[in-house]
Protein backbone atom coordinates (compact mmCIF):
# COMPACT_ATOMS: atom_id res chain seq x y z
CA UNK A 1 0.00 0.00 0.00
CA UNK A 2 1.48 3.00 -0.88
CA UNK A 3 1.81 5.54 2.42
CA UNK A 4 0.48 9.10 2.32
CA UNK A 5 2.77 11.74 4.47
CA UNK A 6 1.34 14.64 6.08
CA UNK A 7 4.55 16.68 5.74
CA UNK A 8 3.77 18.63 2.62
CA UNK A 9 5.77 21.25 2.30
CA UNK A 10 6.54 24.08 -0.45
CA UNK A 11 9.66 24.40 -2.15
CA UNK A 12 10.92 27.95 -2.32
CA UNK A 13 11.42 27.49 -6.12
CA UNK A 14 7.44 26.49 -6.34
CA UNK A 15 6.63 29.53 -4.39
CA UNK A 16 8.25 31.81 -6.76
CA UNK A 17 6.94 29.65 -9.77
CA UNK A 18 3.59 30.22 -8.35
CA UNK A 19 3.65 33.79 -7.56
CA UNK A 20 4.95 34.62 -11.00
CA UNK A 21 2.53 32.40 -12.68
CA UNK A 22 -0.19 33.81 -11.15
CA UNK A 23 0.60 37.88 -11.96
CA UNK A 24 -1.73 39.25 -13.82
CA UNK A 25 -4.15 36.37 -13.75
CA UNK A 26 -8.12 37.19 -12.97
CA UNK A 27 -11.19 34.67 -12.16
CA UNK A 28 -13.66 33.89 -9.85
CA UNK A 29 -17.36 31.54 -9.33
CA UNK A 30 -17.87 30.92 -12.60
CA UNK A 31 -19.87 32.62 -15.32
CA UNK A 32 -24.00 32.91 -16.50
CA UNK A 33 -26.22 29.58 -16.28
CA UNK A 34 -25.40 26.04 -16.73
CA UNK A 35 -27.09 23.29 -19.30
CA UNK A 36 -26.94 19.94 -17.27
CA UNK A 37 -27.99 18.48 -20.62
CA UNK A 38 -25.08 19.13 -22.99
CA UNK A 39 -22.30 17.44 -23.84
CA UNK A 40 -19.36 18.71 -21.72
CA UNK A 41 -15.75 17.61 -20.83
CA UNK A 42 -14.32 18.06 -17.80
CA UNK A 43 -10.49 17.29 -17.00
CA UNK A 44 -9.31 15.89 -13.61
CA UNK A 45 -5.95 15.76 -12.30
CA UNK A 46 -5.73 12.67 -9.36
CA UNK A 47 -2.33 13.03 -8.21
CA UNK A 48 -2.17 9.77 -7.72
CA UNK A 49 -0.65 6.95 -8.90
CA UNK A 50 -0.66 3.17 -9.25
CA UNK A 51 -3.51 1.42 -7.08
CA UNK A 52 -4.97 4.77 -5.60
CA UNK A 53 -5.36 5.95 -9.93
CA UNK A 54 -6.35 2.64 -10.82
CA UNK A 55 -9.61 3.41 -7.94
CA UNK A 56 -9.97 6.30 -9.39
CA UNK A 57 -10.37 6.14 -13.03
CA UNK A 58 -12.76 3.46 -12.18
CA UNK A 59 -15.03 6.06 -9.82
CA UNK A 60 -14.65 8.53 -13.01
CA UNK A 61 -15.93 5.80 -15.28
CA UNK A 62 -18.53 5.22 -13.39
CA UNK A 63 -19.95 8.86 -13.15
CA UNK A 64 -19.86 8.60 -16.93
CA UNK A 65 -22.11 5.43 -16.91
CA UNK A 66 -24.85 7.50 -14.75
CA UNK A 67 -24.24 10.49 -16.81
CA UNK A 68 -23.82 9.96 -20.66
CA UNK A 69 -23.52 13.42 -21.48
CA UNK A 70 -20.28 13.98 -19.28
CA UNK A 71 -16.66 13.06 -20.17
CA UNK A 72 -13.76 13.11 -16.76
CA UNK A 73 -10.70 13.10 -18.29
CA UNK A 74 -8.37 11.55 -15.94
CA UNK A 75 -4.29 11.93 -15.46
CA UNK A 76 -2.43 11.67 -12.72
CA UNK A 77 -1.09 15.52 -13.82
CA UNK A 78 1.86 14.90 -12.64
CA UNK A 79 5.08 12.37 -11.90
CA UNK A 80 4.18 12.83 -8.47
CA UNK A 81 2.02 14.76 -6.05
CA UNK A 82 4.72 17.37 -5.15
CA UNK A 83 5.22 17.88 -8.58
CA UNK A 84 1.41 19.07 -8.98
CA UNK A 85 1.93 22.92 -7.48
CA UNK A 86 4.55 23.25 -10.29
CA UNK A 87 2.52 21.73 -13.42
CA UNK A 88 -0.81 23.52 -12.11
CA UNK A 89 1.80 27.20 -11.95
CA UNK A 90 2.87 26.15 -15.46
CA UNK A 91 -0.46 25.78 -16.64
CA UNK A 92 -2.36 28.76 -15.65
CA UNK A 93 -0.02 30.66 -17.57
CA UNK A 94 -1.13 28.52 -20.46
CA UNK A 95 -4.27 28.37 -19.79
CA UNK A 96 -4.79 24.39 -20.07
CA UNK A 97 -5.56 23.67 -16.25
CA UNK A 98 -7.72 20.82 -15.37
CA UNK A 99 -11.70 21.48 -13.75
CA UNK A 100 -10.61 19.62 -10.96
CA UNK A 101 -7.16 18.71 -9.03
CA UNK A 102 -5.88 17.00 -6.26
CA UNK A 103 -4.00 19.50 -3.97
CA UNK A 104 -2.13 19.52 -0.24
CA UNK A 105 -3.69 21.50 2.02
CA UNK A 106 -0.67 23.81 2.73
CA UNK A 107 -1.06 24.55 -1.13
CA UNK A 108 -5.00 26.35 -1.05
CA UNK A 109 -4.19 29.79 -0.09
CA UNK A 110 -1.73 30.00 -3.06
CA UNK A 111 -4.50 28.59 -5.13
CA UNK A 112 -7.14 30.69 -3.90
CA UNK A 113 -4.54 33.92 -4.82
CA UNK A 114 -4.68 32.36 -8.07
CA UNK A 115 -7.89 33.80 -8.79
CA UNK A 116 -8.48 30.70 -11.19
CA UNK A 117 -10.44 28.99 -8.39
CA UNK A 118 -14.13 28.30 -8.22
CA UNK A 119 -16.28 29.56 -5.08
CA UNK A 120 -18.30 26.74 -3.86
CA UNK A 121 -19.47 28.26 -0.74
CA UNK A 122 -23.15 29.03 -1.42
CA UNK A 123 -23.53 25.17 -3.22
CA UNK A 124 -21.89 23.29 0.02
CA UNK A 125 -24.09 25.26 2.63
CA UNK A 126 -27.07 23.07 0.76
CA UNK A 127 -28.20 20.70 3.86
CA UNK A 128 -27.71 17.71 1.05
CA UNK A 129 -24.36 17.98 0.97
CA UNK A 130 -23.52 17.93 5.18
CA UNK A 131 -20.95 19.96 4.47
CA UNK A 132 -20.51 19.73 8.66
CA UNK A 133 -19.99 15.96 8.62
CA UNK A 134 -16.77 16.49 7.37
CA UNK A 135 -14.09 17.51 10.40
CA UNK A 136 -13.23 21.38 11.32
CA UNK A 137 -9.58 21.04 9.85
CA UNK A 138 -10.65 19.55 6.65
CA UNK A 139 -13.60 22.41 6.52
CA UNK A 140 -11.18 25.15 6.95
CA UNK A 141 -8.40 23.44 4.91
CA UNK A 142 -10.72 23.86 1.88
CA UNK A 143 -11.51 27.43 2.62
CA UNK A 144 -8.22 28.93 3.23
CA UNK A 145 -8.60 32.13 3.87
CA UNK A 146 -12.34 31.94 5.12
CA UNK A 147 -13.70 33.73 2.30
CA UNK A 148 -14.13 31.20 -0.43
CA UNK A 149 -14.57 27.51 -0.58
CA UNK A 150 -12.33 26.05 -3.16
CA UNK A 151 -13.00 22.53 -3.16
CA UNK A 152 -14.06 19.39 -1.09
CA UNK A 153 -12.14 17.11 1.18
CA UNK A 154 -9.92 14.63 -0.68
CA UNK A 155 -7.73 12.86 1.69
CA UNK A 156 -7.88 13.36 6.00
CA UNK A 157 -5.59 12.31 8.63
CA UNK A 158 -4.91 13.08 12.06
CA UNK A 159 -1.90 11.88 14.92
CA UNK A 160 -2.23 9.49 17.23
CA UNK A 161 -0.78 7.70 20.22
CA UNK A 162 0.88 4.83 18.92
CA UNK A 163 2.28 2.68 21.36
CA UNK A 164 4.72 -0.90 21.40
CA UNK A 165 2.74 -3.68 23.48
CA UNK A 166 5.72 -5.24 23.35
CA UNK A 167 8.37 -2.68 24.60
CA UNK A 168 5.30 -2.07 27.48
CA UNK A 169 5.22 -5.51 28.75
CA UNK A 170 9.29 -5.80 29.14
CA UNK A 171 9.22 -2.73 31.40
CA UNK A 172 5.98 -3.93 32.88
CA UNK A 173 4.50 -0.32 32.08
CA UNK A 174 0.45 -0.44 32.47
CA UNK A 175 -0.62 0.30 28.21
CA UNK A 176 -1.67 4.24 27.95
CA UNK A 177 -5.07 4.89 27.91
CA UNK A 178 -7.24 7.92 26.32
CA UNK A 179 -7.38 9.85 29.59
CA UNK A 180 -3.26 9.99 29.40
CA UNK A 181 -2.09 13.44 30.40
CA UNK A 182 1.15 14.44 29.41
CA UNK A 183 2.66 14.14 32.69
CA UNK A 184 1.68 10.49 32.84
CA UNK A 185 3.34 10.29 28.96
CA UNK A 186 6.73 11.36 30.22
CA UNK A 187 6.36 9.08 33.24
CA UNK A 188 6.09 6.01 30.86
CA UNK A 189 8.38 7.48 28.44
CA UNK A 190 11.53 7.38 31.42
CA UNK A 191 10.08 3.95 32.50
CA UNK A 192 10.24 2.61 29.40
CA UNK A 193 13.96 3.45 28.30
CA UNK A 194 16.65 1.24 28.32
CA UNK A 195 20.40 2.41 27.26
CA UNK A 196 21.43 -1.31 28.06
CA UNK A 197 19.16 -2.61 25.12
CA UNK A 198 18.93 1.13 23.26
CA UNK A 199 15.06 1.03 24.03
CA UNK A 200 13.57 4.72 24.14
CA UNK A 201 10.50 5.63 25.40
CA UNK A 202 9.18 8.33 22.80
CA UNK A 203 10.65 8.82 19.04
CA UNK A 204 10.61 12.64 17.31
CA UNK A 205 12.06 13.86 14.37
CA UNK A 206 14.65 16.57 14.78
CA UNK A 207 15.41 17.55 11.12
CA UNK A 208 13.97 20.48 11.33
CA UNK A 209 11.21 19.62 8.74
CA UNK A 210 7.59 19.68 8.56
CA UNK A 211 7.58 15.90 10.64
CA UNK A 212 9.15 18.44 13.36
CA UNK A 213 6.65 21.07 13.34
CA UNK A 214 3.48 19.62 12.86
CA UNK A 215 4.14 16.87 15.75
CA UNK A 216 4.44 20.53 18.11
CA UNK A 217 1.57 21.89 17.04
CA UNK A 218 -0.85 19.76 19.23
CA UNK A 219 1.33 20.62 22.01
CA UNK A 220 0.46 24.35 21.54
CA UNK A 221 -2.76 23.91 20.68
CA UNK A 222 -3.68 22.18 24.45
CA UNK A 223 -1.76 24.79 25.81
CA UNK A 224 -3.97 27.26 24.78
CA UNK A 225 -1.74 28.44 22.19
CA UNK A 226 -1.80 29.43 18.42
CA UNK A 227 -0.06 29.84 15.52
CA UNK A 228 -0.41 32.63 14.07
CA UNK A 229 -2.30 36.09 14.95
CA UNK A 230 -6.29 35.59 13.57
CA UNK A 231 -5.29 37.40 10.48
CA UNK A 232 -2.43 35.27 9.75
CA UNK A 233 0.07 38.34 9.45
CA UNK A 234 2.11 37.86 12.90
CA UNK A 235 3.34 34.54 14.70
CA UNK A 236 2.18 33.57 18.07
CA UNK A 237 3.33 30.19 18.69
CA UNK A 238 6.61 31.71 20.62
CA UNK A 239 3.87 32.50 23.96
CA UNK A 240 3.50 31.32 27.35
CA UNK A 241 1.81 28.26 25.68
CA UNK A 242 4.41 27.92 23.53
CA UNK A 243 7.11 27.94 25.70
CA UNK A 244 5.56 25.47 28.29
CA UNK A 245 4.58 22.96 24.99
CA UNK A 246 8.74 23.03 23.83
CA UNK A 247 9.89 22.66 27.69
CA UNK A 248 7.79 19.17 28.22
CA UNK A 249 9.80 18.13 25.16
CA UNK A 250 12.86 20.04 25.97
CA UNK A 251 12.95 18.01 29.41
CA UNK A 252 12.27 14.79 28.37
CA UNK A 253 14.82 15.04 25.77
CA UNK A 254 18.14 16.49 27.77
CA UNK A 255 16.64 15.17 31.52
CA UNK A 256 15.01 12.04 31.04
CA UNK A 257 17.09 11.17 28.28
CA UNK A 258 14.06 9.36 26.94
CA UNK A 259 13.65 10.18 23.49
CA UNK A 260 15.17 9.10 20.44
CA UNK A 261 15.90 12.50 18.47
CA UNK A 262 15.99 10.98 14.49
CA UNK A 263 17.61 13.58 11.95
CA UNK A 264 15.95 11.60 9.18
CA UNK A 265 12.12 11.50 10.12
CA UNK A 266 11.85 7.56 9.19
CA UNK A 267 14.19 6.03 11.26
CA UNK A 268 11.92 6.64 14.69
CA UNK A 269 9.09 4.63 12.60
CA UNK A 270 11.70 1.64 11.94
CA UNK A 271 12.87 1.56 15.43
CA UNK A 272 9.27 1.03 16.76
CA UNK A 273 8.43 -1.49 14.26
CA UNK A 274 11.81 -3.51 15.48
CA UNK A 275 10.71 -2.50 18.97
CA UNK A 276 13.33 -0.20 20.62
CA UNK A 277 10.87 2.57 20.90
CA UNK A 278 8.19 2.52 23.34
CA UNK A 279 5.65 5.43 21.68
CA UNK A 280 5.18 7.64 18.78
CA UNK A 281 2.99 10.26 18.04
CA UNK A 282 1.83 9.23 14.30
CA UNK A 283 -1.12 8.37 12.30
CA UNK A 284 -2.76 6.02 9.23
CA UNK A 285 -0.03 5.87 7.34
CA UNK A 286 2.24 3.78 9.99
CA UNK A 287 -0.62 1.06 10.21
CA UNK A 288 0.64 -0.73 7.43
CA UNK A 289 4.11 -1.07 8.25
CA UNK A 290 3.20 -2.33 11.36
CA UNK A 291 0.93 -4.94 9.76
CA UNK A 292 4.19 -5.73 7.84
CA UNK A 293 6.86 -5.97 10.66
CA UNK A 294 4.04 -8.06 12.60
CA UNK A 295 4.66 -5.50 15.75
CA UNK A 296 2.36 -5.85 18.70
CA UNK A 297 0.53 -2.45 19.35
CA UNK A 298 -1.94 -0.18 20.15
CA UNK A 299 -3.75 3.22 19.03
CA UNK A 300 -4.81 5.77 21.51
CA UNK A 301 -5.79 9.21 21.74
CA UNK A 302 -2.99 11.68 21.98
CA UNK A 303 -2.15 12.65 25.94
CA UNK A 304 -3.86 15.78 26.89
CA UNK A 305 -4.03 18.90 28.92
CA UNK A 306 -6.60 19.67 31.19
CA UNK A 307 -9.02 17.09 29.55
CA UNK A 308 -8.05 18.71 25.95
CA UNK A 309 -7.06 15.50 23.59
CA UNK A 310 -6.72 17.96 20.53
CA UNK A 311 -4.75 16.36 17.21
CA UNK A 312 -3.39 17.88 14.18
CA UNK A 313 -4.81 16.85 10.63
CA UNK A 314 -3.03 17.43 7.66
CA UNK A 315 -6.02 17.31 5.33
CA UNK A 316 -6.00 17.36 1.53
CA UNK A 317 -8.14 18.93 -0.90
CA UNK A 318 -10.00 18.31 -4.71
CA UNK A 319 -9.67 21.74 -5.53
CA UNK A 320 -12.27 23.57 -8.49
CA UNK A 321 -10.61 25.38 -11.31
CA UNK A 322 -12.69 27.90 -12.95
CA UNK A 323 -12.51 28.20 -16.73
CA UNK A 324 -15.49 31.04 -17.30
CA UNK A 325 -17.38 27.71 -18.61
CA UNK A 326 -20.85 27.30 -16.75
CA UNK A 327 -21.16 23.99 -17.81
CA UNK A 328 -17.69 22.76 -16.40
CA UNK A 329 -18.17 24.51 -13.77
CA UNK A 330 -21.14 23.08 -12.85
CA UNK A 331 -20.45 19.27 -13.47
CA UNK A 332 -16.95 19.78 -11.92
CA UNK A 333 -18.79 20.62 -8.81
CA UNK A 334 -21.28 17.79 -9.30
CA UNK A 335 -18.70 15.50 -9.74
CA UNK A 336 -16.70 16.44 -6.79
CA UNK A 337 -19.39 16.62 -4.69
CA UNK A 338 -20.79 12.86 -6.05
CA UNK A 339 -16.84 11.55 -5.03
CA UNK A 340 -16.85 12.91 -1.55
CA UNK A 341 -20.13 11.00 -0.62
CA UNK A 342 -20.29 8.50 1.45
CA UNK A 343 -20.55 5.59 -1.10
CA UNK A 344 -18.12 7.25 -3.57
CA UNK A 345 -15.33 7.50 -0.44
CA UNK A 346 -16.26 3.78 1.26
CA UNK A 347 -14.02 3.02 -2.59
CA UNK A 348 -11.66 5.47 -2.79
CA UNK A 349 -10.19 6.02 0.75
CA UNK A 350 -11.89 3.32 3.04
CA UNK A 351 -11.04 0.39 0.37
CA UNK A 352 -7.69 1.87 -0.38
CA UNK A 353 -6.41 2.23 3.49
CA UNK A 354 -7.23 5.75 4.26
CA UNK A 355 -8.96 7.58 6.85
CA UNK A 356 -13.20 8.16 5.41
CA UNK A 357 -13.86 11.58 5.00
CA UNK A 358 -16.92 11.09 7.10
CA UNK A 359 -17.78 9.43 10.34
CA UNK A 360 -21.15 7.44 8.85
CA UNK A 361 -18.37 5.59 6.62
CA UNK A 362 -17.00 3.79 9.77
CA UNK A 363 -20.20 1.83 10.12
CA UNK A 364 -19.78 0.47 6.43
CA UNK A 365 -18.69 -3.72 6.03
CA UNK A 366 -15.75 -2.05 4.05
CA UNK A 367 -14.28 0.02 7.14
CA UNK A 368 -15.09 -2.77 9.53
CA UNK A 369 -12.82 -5.35 6.73
CA UNK A 370 -10.01 -2.43 6.82
CA UNK A 371 -10.44 -2.08 10.81
CA UNK A 372 -9.49 -5.60 10.90
CA UNK A 373 -6.94 -6.23 8.63
CA UNK A 374 -5.57 -2.90 10.50
CA UNK A 375 -6.26 -2.48 14.12
CA UNK A 376 -6.26 0.61 15.39
CA UNK A 377 -7.74 2.82 11.93
CA UNK A 378 -11.28 3.00 14.01
CA UNK A 379 -9.41 4.75 16.95
CA UNK A 380 -7.55 7.17 14.39
CA UNK A 381 -10.74 7.93 12.42
CA UNK A 382 -12.84 8.82 15.91
CA UNK A 383 -9.43 10.77 16.36
CA UNK A 384 -10.66 13.52 13.83
CA UNK A 385 -13.42 14.87 16.80
CA UNK A 386 -9.70 16.08 18.33
CA UNK A 387 -9.05 17.40 15.27
CA UNK A 388 -10.20 21.13 15.68
CA UNK A 389 -7.16 23.50 14.36
CA UNK A 390 -5.94 23.77 10.62
CA UNK A 391 -2.52 24.26 10.00
CA UNK A 392 -2.26 27.47 8.42
CA UNK A 393 -2.46 27.97 4.28
CA UNK A 394 -1.10 31.23 3.96
CA UNK A 395 2.09 31.03 1.14
CA UNK A 396 4.46 31.62 3.70
CA UNK A 397 3.89 28.38 6.12
CA UNK A 398 6.51 26.47 4.67
CA UNK A 399 8.84 29.09 5.66
CA UNK A 400 7.47 29.39 8.92
CA UNK A 401 7.67 26.03 9.74
CA UNK A 402 11.57 25.58 8.70
CA UNK A 403 11.77 28.38 11.23
CA UNK A 404 10.47 26.70 14.03
CA UNK A 405 11.53 23.17 13.37
CA UNK A 406 14.74 24.24 13.33
CA UNK A 407 14.60 25.77 16.39
CA UNK A 408 12.51 23.04 17.75
CA UNK A 409 15.47 20.87 16.94
CA UNK A 410 18.28 22.99 18.46
CA UNK A 411 16.43 22.60 21.60
CA UNK A 412 15.82 19.14 21.71
CA UNK A 413 19.67 18.66 21.09
CA UNK A 414 20.48 20.55 24.12
CA UNK A 415 21.30 24.09 22.05
CA UNK A 416 19.46 27.20 23.56
CA UNK A 417 16.28 27.24 25.71
CA UNK A 418 12.76 27.16 24.52
CA UNK A 419 11.55 31.00 25.11
CA UNK A 420 14.70 32.48 23.07
CA UNK A 421 14.19 29.48 19.99
CA UNK A 422 10.77 30.46 19.45
CA UNK A 423 11.52 33.97 19.84
CA UNK A 424 13.67 33.63 17.34
CA UNK A 425 11.82 31.69 15.04
CA UNK A 426 9.02 34.32 15.17
CA UNK A 427 11.09 36.67 13.96
CA UNK A 428 12.02 34.56 11.49
CA UNK A 429 8.58 33.95 11.17
CA UNK A 430 7.34 37.34 10.48
CA UNK A 431 9.47 38.59 8.27
CA UNK A 432 8.55 35.60 5.40
CA UNK A 433 4.65 36.66 6.47
CA UNK A 434 5.79 40.14 5.77
CA UNK A 435 6.62 38.98 2.44
CA UNK A 436 3.46 37.38 1.71
CA UNK A 437 1.72 39.64 -0.63
CA UNK A 438 -2.10 39.13 -2.36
Amino acid sequence: MQSIRPSRLLAAGLVTALAVALTGCSGGSGSSTADPKAKTTIVWWTGQADQAEKILVGLAADFEKQHPNVTVKVSSGAPSTEDLLQKLSASFAGGDYPDVSYAFGSWTSQLEASNRTLDITKQVSDPKVDWKDFSAAARQTARPTGKKTIGFPAVVDNLALLYNKTVFDQAHVPYPTADWTWDDFRAAAKKLTNPATSTYGYGYSVSGSEETTWQFWPHLWQNGGEILTPDGTKATFDSAAGVKALTLLRDMAQTDKSVYLDQTDTKFGDLFVANHIGMITSGPWELYDLKTGKTKYGVTAMPGTNGDHETVSGPDVWTLFDHKDANRAYWAYQFTKWLTDPKQDITWNVEYGNLPLRPSETSSPEFQAQVKALPGLDTLAANLVNSKHARPTVPAYNKLSEAIGKQISAVLQGQGDPATALKAAAKQADAALAGNGP
